[in-house]
């Protein structure tokens, strides 16, 4: 398969002298593309006197992940992308297993390594870990990930596997898939975005899978952190977004009067931590949702629904009133 590694790049000059390097060594033979979302730094220029063999692509606004990555990628000639993030490190005969499963199995639409923490390396990576799931509610989670609660790799996920979504920070996708679902939702903007867009493969029959013989280091936070108030907006608001746009009708209606449910407990837990800003992020991430709601419903239309969507009923009780942080103890439960 023709593949393209393609990396999105907003100020990240930093970031791609430092990780660059590694993507252009352990993938001789495969094109690297840059796309710059409208930089303000000298990421192009740096890129166009270090590394000559990339190619930039330069986008006209930071339409953030959704639209950077939708807009590059109508110029790149390639039967697979690698959409792989500035801020990762790759590791020498990363893509042989992937490409090994894209060919036994022609199946499968989207595949992701296993995404190791740069800053410490014996454990899994916030995003992505060992493949992603969500429960009945539509919460994500991963192998390897429950919350912020990081396993130590030990093996125990070195497999392949399906999975229910993979992470945009190293994805694999088919070009034909990516179009025939119409890329990213650009409403997203960033987070989450990759969920959707694997819960819309999985209506459509296509397989996402998980290869634990090639593995990356993600350093994480680059954008945004963890607790960055803006970030906790996007997920709240962009999970919101997924079920209504990815479940039937009834069932969606349901959940969602849940989640704003469990939001509202959300709020009075970071008010009790005194973390006020991200109380006004959900209440803004609420706004969005209702203002966007019918745009979000109407998406619907042309979907098909899977039923069997989640691996365990609510990974929020699980995790904060059993005190499950291991996904094995989570499935044999």
């Amino acid at each position: 398969m023709r593949t393209a590694i393609v990396i999105l790049n907003w100020n990240g000059e930093v970031l791609l002298e430092r990780y660059l390097p590694s993507v252009i060594r352990w993938s001789k033979g495969i094109p690297v593309y840059v796309v710059d979302n409208a930089s303000t730094d000298d990421s192009v220029n740096f890129i166009k006197s270090n590394f000559p063999t990339v190619q930039i692509i330069q986008n006209k606004e930071n339409g953030g992940f959704a639209k950077g990555y939708n807009e590059g990628l109508k110029h790149i000639e390639a039967d697979l992308f690698c959409l792989l993030n500035s801020d990762v490190e790759v590791t020498e005969g990363w893509i042989d297993p992937i490409l090994k499963v894209f060919s036994e199995k022609p199946e499968v639409a989207i595949i992701q390594p296993k995404i190791l923490d740069l800053m410490n390396k014996d454990h899994f990576e916030y995003a992505g870990a060992a493949g992603g799931f969500i429960d009945q509610l539509g919460y994500p989670l991963c192998r390897g990930r429950i919350f912020q609660s990081l396993e130590k790799d030990t093996g125990q996920y070195d497999d392949i596997t399906e999975i229910f979504w993979a992470t945009g920070a190293c994805m694999f996708i088919k070009k034909e898939v990516f179009w025939e679902l119409d890329g990213f939702d650009e409403d997203y903007f960033a987070h989450q975005e990759e969920v959707d867009l694997c819960w819309r493969a999985k209506n459509e029959g296509h397989k996402v899978y998980y290869v634990g013989l090639s593995k990356v280091y993600h350093l994480g936070g680059s954008t945004l952190s963890n607790m960055n108030p803006r970030k906790t907006y996007l997920n709240f608001r962009n999970s919101l977004f997924s079920i209504t746009k990815n479940l039937p009708r009834r069932k969606a209606l349901i959940i969602i009067l849940v989640r704003l449910l469990l939001d509202g407990i959300a709020v009075l837990r970071f008010i009790f931590q005194l973390k006020f800003s991200h109380c006004a992020a959900i209440l803004k991430a609420h706004l969005s949702f209702y203002r966007n709601f019918w745009k979000m419903y109407r998406k619907r239309e042309k979907a098909n629904f899977i039923l069997k969507y989640y691996i365990t009923k609510s990974i929020v009780w699980s995790h904060f009133v059993h005190h499950v942080n291991n996904f094995n103890v989570l499935v044999k439960d």
